[in-house]
């Protein structure tokens, strides 16, 4: 690549792009890691985007009209912070950048949004960032339609590397977009042609533009280093009815010695090397000190939209003291007023009329109260809808004729969906739900995961989620996944036995800010047994007494989910026995850790009693509460599942299995 032809071509924009460039070389000089190439390769992509076409204001980062830039390739952090620093982000002082992936920083190997407001997502794993931006996408066409291009109309614009490329959550989420002609979705391709074990043909010989291409997609080739075919690009993009794909090819590590090398995706600290690079790049400074005119026509590019934010908070303040409030509040995160009296309301008729329904029935009975009073959710199904039973009757169908509707077909792509549906959050203004059975959650975990170390307050919908499941066997009967998702920080893990705890369930789920749910829902019908009305959201204390003993205690119960039905016929058993049994309703184990000491303690008091779990999943995790919280009991025993289920109907399975009341009665007598 001729260095010396590019300085003089474009000698202004050369100047901008490469202060990104010096930036990531010094930021991980200094760190002895990370990774240089890709923000030395797509330098000129990024300047050109941000100086001619991104939409933003560096004063205010949380501008809900904003464009969005989303750095699928994580790894090339020190891009993002190279245009954060320089556009005049506070917070994004060089202190920061000298700092890169150092303690307390803001600036970590991988950009995390919760450390700085203008980082819209966390990338890293790759591919997320791709299938998040379709969840964005996604959440302002859906804006747009309901509040109109005055207050909502702006473009997600994302780097994807040839690794975001080869992960397979990136075809679903490239069939997603051009399914639904998002064309306000702009991807870069960062088309350099190197992984880390050496060139792409190595581990592939797919054609991307082809690819993308038979996946609806509006399709551009250009040189990566030309700044007016970039901006050509770019306009063309923005024209098209499609979601666009603007393939650039690129150097990784432009102008360095391991430029074009597998060498150059990585680290590049070498002072000889990097000094040479800096003399090709005409760049004089010393580490970390960006020239004062370089500096100044950045920020001038960070302060270019601070008049169109203005024009945008008038419109705003134009709009109806009603429809300002609903725009606020749904940005805001905050709930209707009306959602504690609407689900009060529900648990008082429900537990009148004590209906018999699996709990996945039960989760659209509250989503039919919840959905009319919450415009800003939005629902959907990895192909599972009538399984899962996420739509309800108001919602209409999201779709290209109809922006309005609130209701998504993902289609079989549970990773797909839970990524999109945690780009929908983090855009604002939408609250994501979506189903699939919960033995796929497998298939979405990385997606899960992230939600929660986004902070994000996604809810997954998990279906079907024991061995309850009956005749479709073990490759779709969960065993593990309770045990998955309770092990993963800053996730709320929802298992309600009844219709009730089903609605409170969901007020919490709805409710958060900053933690997403998990709910898993039955199959089979079960019985109301939360037949006393209360007001009181029980269930946000995670474990509450659901009966107790009658006579001396001698036996405490713990079940969540469809197993409390069997705690309950256990506790008539011994009761029967004259063996006084206590059982604990356990819905939330998160949420019962968080109470205070002396309430868990009432709940699951220490002393003679046993005391025995009954879940049809593995037992991990379960020893905790069985033991005591500082491991002293020692009696105690747990009736669930050892191994894989089986194909069969599902009261034979609970049968065969051992997981009945006249087992964990025996339990109990085994231990006194």
């Amino acid at each position: 690549m001729d260095i010396a032809a590019l300085r003089t071509a474009n000698p202004d924009h050369w100047k901008k792009a490469t202060a990104i460039r010096a930036l990531t070389l010094d930021a991980v000089h200094a760190a002895n890691s990370g990774h240089s190439g890709m923000p030395m390769g797509m330098a000129d992509v990024a300047t050109v985007l941000f100086e001619k076409h991104l939409k933003f204001d560096a004063s205010a980062p949380n501008w809900p009209d904003r464009d969005r830039f989303i750095l699928s390739a994580g790894h090339g952090s020190m891009l993002l912070y190279s245009l954060l620093h320089l556009t005049g982000y506070k917070g994004m002082e060089i202190d920061q950048i000298r700092n890169f992936r150092q303690w307390g920083a803001l600036t970590a190997g991988h950009p995390e949004n919760f450390l700085h407001d203008a980082i819209e997502t966390t990338t890293g794993p790759l591919g997320q960032g791709i299938a998040n931006s379709v969840g964005f996408a996604m959440a302002e066409e859906s804006l747009r339609a309901r509040y109109g291009a005055k207050l909502m109309s702006h473009y997600t614009y994302v780097i994807a590397g040839d690794g975001c490329l080869m992960e397979g959550i990136s075809q679903e989420a490239i069939g997603l977009a051009g399914r639904h002609e998002l064309g306000r979705l702009i991807v870069f391709w960062d088309n350099n042609n190197i992984t880390i074990d050496g060139t792409v043909e190595l581990s592939d010989r797919t054609d991307q533009v082809k690819r993308f291409k038979a996946s609806g997609w509006h399709v551009i080739e250009i040189d990566g280093h030309d700044p007016k075919a970039i901006d050509a690009a770019i306009t063309e993009a923005k024209k098209t009815s499609k979601p666009s794909m603007i393939a650039c090819k690129t150097h990784i590590a432009l102008g360095h010695a391991a430029q074009d090398t597998s060498k150059g995706h990585g680290a590049l600290t070498d002072e000889a090397q990097m000094a040479a690079a800096k003399e090709a790049y005409g760049w004089t400074s010393a580490p970390f000190d960006v020239p004062a005119d370089i500096k100044q026509a950045w920020e001038a590019i960070g302060a270019r939209g601070a008049s169109e934010r203005e024009a945008w908070e008038a419109r705003l303040a134009e709009a109806s003291e009603r429809r300002q409030a609903e725009f606020e509040r749904i940005f805001a995160l905050d709930t209707p007023k009306q959602l504690s009296a609407r689900i009060k309301a529900l648990k008082k008729q429900i537990s009148a009329e004590a209906p018999k329904v699996a709990t996945r029935k039960s989760s659209e009975m509250v989503l039919e109260v919840v959905n009319p009073i919450m415009p800003e959710t939005m629902g959907g199904s990895a192909d599972l809808t009538g399984s899962n039973n996420t739509k309800t009757g108001d919602l209409g169908v999201f779709d290209v004729e109809n922006r309005k509707g609130r209701y998504i077909y993902w289609g079989i792509r549970e990773h797909g969906m839970a990524a999109a549906m945690n780009g929908m959050a983090l855009h604002g203004g939408i609250r994501p739900y979506g189903g699939t059975f919960m033995c796929f959650t497998d298939y979405a975990r990385p997606a899960m995961r992230l939600a929660a170390l986004m902070k994000v307050p996604s809810v997954f919908v998990m279906t079907h989620d024991s061995i309850g499941l009956g005749e479709d066997g073990p490759t779709h009967q969960p065993v593990e996944h309770l045990a998955i998702s309770r092990a993963t920080p800053n996730t709320m893990v929802f298992r309600p036995c009844d219709t009730v705890e089903t609605a409170e369930a969901w007020e919490l789920a709805l409710s958060s800010k900053e933690t997403p749910s998990v709910l898993s829902l039955t199959r089979q019908g079960l019985p109301t047994l939360r037949t006393e009305h209360k007001n009181k959201n029980l269930t946000a204390q995670g474990a509450y007494v659901l009966a107790d003993a009658e006579g001396k205690r001698q036996a405490i119960l713990l079940a969540t989910g469809s197993e409390v039905e069997i705690a309950m016929k256990a506790r008539d058993l011994l009761q029967a026995e004259g063996i006084g049994t206590r059982v604990v309703s356990m819905p939330c184990w998160e949420l019962f850790e968080q109470q205070e000491e002396s309430y868990r303690k009432r709940v699951l008091p220490g002393g003679a009693a046993v005391r025995v779990a009954v879940e049809a999943a593995a037992r991990q995790g379960w020893d905790r509460w069985l033991c005591g919280e500082r491991g002293r009991e020692a009696r105690s025993g747990f009736v669930g599942m050892e191994g894989f289920g089986a194909s069969a109907p599902a009261e034979t399975l609970f049968e065969k299995f051992g997981i009945t009341a006249e087992a964990v009665a025996e339990k109990v007598k085994s231990l006194l």
